[in-house]
């Protein structure tokens, strides 16, 4: 996989956009020989040619993806998600809404722990 192509830039600049040089450039310096090939597939296929593709804004991708983390209890990444989903315009009344949306059909479990993880995610509560 060449790391110069199309789809790796753009995926790349989706990356910045939403978790910052952390989650981009610093995520890649710091690969190994061992998990370099998945952080580049990660890179061109998740964010190149998935998150860039028209027909969906960012917004609208984001809250799709939490829906679909908290349905498959991923709370490490939905953690990282909600900071990303706040970056593209969400706001913590809708992540509210799509996890209480969610935990109905995902259950109450998988709606316990995403709660628990948008909650250590997001910036502390204003009330």
């Amino acid at each position: 996989m060449s790391s110069d192509d199309a789809a790796f830039q753009r995926g790349l600049e989706i990356r910045r956009e939403m978790f910052g040089p952390a989650g981009a450039q610093e995520r890649l310096a710091a690969a190994t020989d061992f998990n370099r090939p998945f952080e580049e597939a990660v890179t061109r296929y998740c964010f190149g040619d998935t998150w860039a593709r028209p027909g969906l804004d960012l917004r609208t991708r984001s809250m799709i993806t939490l829906a679909a983390l908290a349905a498959l209890v991923r709370p490490n990444q939905l953690k990282a998600h909600v900071r990303a989903a706040l970056r593209n315009g969400v706001t913590r009344e809708e992540i509210r809404e799509i996890l209480l949306h969610t935990a109905v059909y995902a259950g109450i479990p998988a709606g316990v722990e995403a709660f628990n993880a948008a909650a250590e995610a997001l910036p502390t509560d204003p009330a």
